[in-house]
């Protein structure tokens, strides 16, 4: 259930973006088009205009594989580049078939001609959305002087009005980022801040707002001196459809130990953007629910039962 749900939040944040909805789209086309080659590969041969036979099938079963496994990649993944760039290849190959078939005395060459051009059309939507992801992805990346930037979006079923008292009040902060120990209100527009830094050793900050837009937009950043050089916005916007809120992120920041340990971060499975993404998975569910969700794996550490314990067994192992 819960793998459910995230995939069906990821779909929906992914609606938000303008790649998001053509990636989405591209992945339908797939998996619709993999199943008719499957499903009917004579009617399919047909309908472009080459040579129905034995070979010819299984070639288009071969080809409709393969698009069924792009499509569902780029429908389950929140970053579906590297899916989006398989299927610029599988399109290139779908190309080189239908030159080959151009040439062919057996084509009706004036089908092959009109699919030839649809795959182009295809190709370029393909080759569009693969660089708009590849393009947002970099907002995650960590620049040459080291500094750190990432941005994500989520929706939560909240008003802006709602999820904006919730975020102004700093102190809530720790409740879902993972990485901050505490955050203290010093002042009308000051905060201290404490979070998890290299090696189990802590670090602090002192920071200000330095916009603040009711029920729209908050905007900080470190003040000089600082442990960590940082800076960082959040927004708010009415969803549409009435489906809650936008809530898009952006920070940037210098990590404690520079690049090297920007990099090293990255290895291990910390990437900022992947940060930054699972804060505002767990901001979801404090808004929507009150409370952080977790799996039961998450919960008990070594070897434990598939299902919690029933009381019964809790008294047992009590004793």
């Amino acid at each position: 259930m819960a793998m459910q749900q995230a995939i069906k939040q990821r779909h929906q944040d992914r609606q938000n973006t303008k790649e998001g909805r053509l990636a989405t789209g591209l992945g339908w086309f797939s998996i619709g088009l993999g199943l008719a080659e499957v499903a009917a590969p004579s009617k399919m041969a047909r309908l472009i205009g080459v040579r129905d036979g034995d070979h010819t099938n299984a070639v288009l079963r071969m080809y409709g594989i393969r698009e069924i496994a792009a499509g569902v990649g780029i429908l389950s993944h929140a970053r579906p580049e590297g899916w989006l760039w398989s299927r610029v290849g599988g399109d290139l190959m779908d190309l080189a078939y239908l030159g080959s078939a151009l040439k062919s005395n057996s084509s009706n060459r004036t089908r092959v001609a009109a699919a030839t051009a649809a795959v182009l059309g295809v190709t370029a939507l393909d080759v569009l959305c693969g660089k708009q992801f590849s393009q947002s992805s970099g907002r995650g990346a960590t620049a040459k002087n080291g500094q750190v930037r990432a941005a994500k979006t989520t929706t939560v079923n909240r008003s802006p009005e709602e999820v904006y008292q919730f975020w102004h009040n700093f102190e809530n902060l720790p409740t879902f980022m993972n990485y901050l120990e505490s955050v203290q209100m010093t002042g009308d527009k000051r905060s201290h801040w404490k979070a998890k830094g290299p090696a189990g050793k802590t670090v602090e900050w002192d920071a200000e707002i330095v916009s603040d837009q009711p029920n729209s937009m908050i905007a900080w950043r470190s003040v000089e001196g600082s442990d960590v050089d940082n800076s960082g916005s959040v927004r708010f916007e009415r969803a549409p459809g009435g489906r809650g809120t936008l809530v898009r992120v952006e920070l940037q920041y210098s990590p404690p130990g520079g690049a090297i340990a920007a990099k090293a971060a990255k290895l291990i499975g910390m990437e900022p953007g992947q940060q930054v993404e699972e804060d505002l998975r767990v901001f979801k569910q404090v808004m929507e629910t009150g409370e952080v969700t977790k799996s039961d794996a998450s919960i008990h550490t070594g070897m434990h039962a598939a299902q919690p314990p029933t009381r019964q067994e809790e008294i047992m192992m009590a004793r």
